[in-house]
Order: structure tokens, then sequence, then C-alpha cells
């Protein structure tokens, strides 16, 4: 089984694969950003991919959606710092076979893989449970956002101008401004300034 491990962290991506060296006949391979996993998608053509939200440049929601486009049968489980069932409704969206956030334990994790291997389905418990009840962010209006709307709310949020995001999404200038204009629009505020500070009160920095 090839594994190919997306995360930024030198650590992370360390620990997990020690955990997957105790798989027998398991192979893996790493990326630390987006542009690196769209170039070890294609190369090794891994069984399972394991994708972390929040990298640098291309964002795991935006590389979700890429990898999707260039291998649509890809396997994709998200592990994130994200719990909040939000991320994993849009990534499930978007065509990933499961979401478990990095509080999960390694036996969980190992189950996780090894269910969509297996061309099944697995989100952590207690995210699934949260779906099922609807607790998306009632309220603040996130259900409306795309995955595109998040992902320039997380470059915002960590400094980046409109220019660069459109640069790291290759996007327009324009069509970065218009969907800041919308997202504003649908979260009921005016400034720039306080639309980061949402972002980052939501945990979506």
């Amino acid at each position: 089984m090839k594994i190919l491990l997306v995360d930024d962290h030198v650590i992370v991506r360390a620990g997990l694969r020690n955990l997957f060296m105790s798989v027998p006949g398991t192979h893996i391979s790493e990326a630390a950003t987006g542009r690196d996993a769209l170039l070890r998608l294609r190369q090794d053509r891994p069984d399972l991919v394991l994708l972390d939200l929040n990298l640098p440049g291309i964002g795991g929601l935006e590389l979700l959606r890429r990898m999707l486009q260039e291998d649509k049968g890809a396997r994709i489980l998200v592990l994130s710092m994200h719990a909040e069932p939000l991320y994993a409704a849009r990534a499930m969206e978007l065509g990933a076979r499961g979401y478990l956030s990095k509080n999960a334990s390694a036996d969980e994790l190992l189950t996780a893989v090894r269910r969509v291997t297996e061309g099944g389905r697995y989100i952590e418990n207690e995210i699934a449970q949260e779906l099922a009840l609807h607790t998306v962010s009632p309220g603040h209006g996130l259900q409306d956002l795309t995955e595109r709307d998040l992902e320039i709310m997380r470059l915002m949020a960590e400094g980046m101008s409109l220019a660069e995001i459109a640069d790291a999404l290759g996007i327009g200038y324009k069509t970065v401004a218009n969907a800041c204009s919308q997202i504003k629009a649908r979260l009921g505020v005016t400034r720039t300034n306080e639309l980061v500070r949402l972002a980052m009160t939501l945990g979506i920095a």
C-alpha cells in the first residue's frame, strides 16, 4: 500500500511515518506543500492520500479539489487540526473519503486508513454526530460559504494581500476581490479587518 503524507510539519510526518511502519507492505512518500503533493500524486499514484488542511500556499481544501481533478479515483483522507464539522462537511462534499481531527487516536487513524483503502468512508465519530445534528456554525452564515471562500479567509488571516491570495490560488485579482465582498455580505461584516478577526475567532486561520 502506497500512502502519501501531506503536512507541512516535519514532526507530524515523522510521527505518521513511524505509525505506518507497523503496517506490513506500506510505502510512504511525503509532501510539505500543495505543489509538491500534486507532483507526488502524479508520479507515485498512491493508494491513499493523508491530507492536512493547513498548508502554505495552496490550502488543503483547494488542494483536495485539484487532486481530484487530477485523479478522480484518488482516495483522500483528511487529517486536520480542525474538529469543526464545517470543515468535514466541505471536505466530504468535495470528494474526500474520510475526515479525522488530529485529536483522533492512532488506532482510529489506522481504522480509517483501512476502511478508506478498502473503498469505504470514515468520519470521526464526534464530528459525524455533530454533522448529523446539523450544528455547523448556526448564526454565522458559514454554511453559505464555499471551500474557496474559506480558503480566502484563511489566507487573509495569515496576512496575505488580495494580490498574493490571487497568485497563491491561481485566480485573478478581481475574482478574489469580488469573493471577499461576497464573503463580507454573507457574514454581515463591512471591513476587511473585521473579516480577518472573525476568521481567527472561528478557527479558520
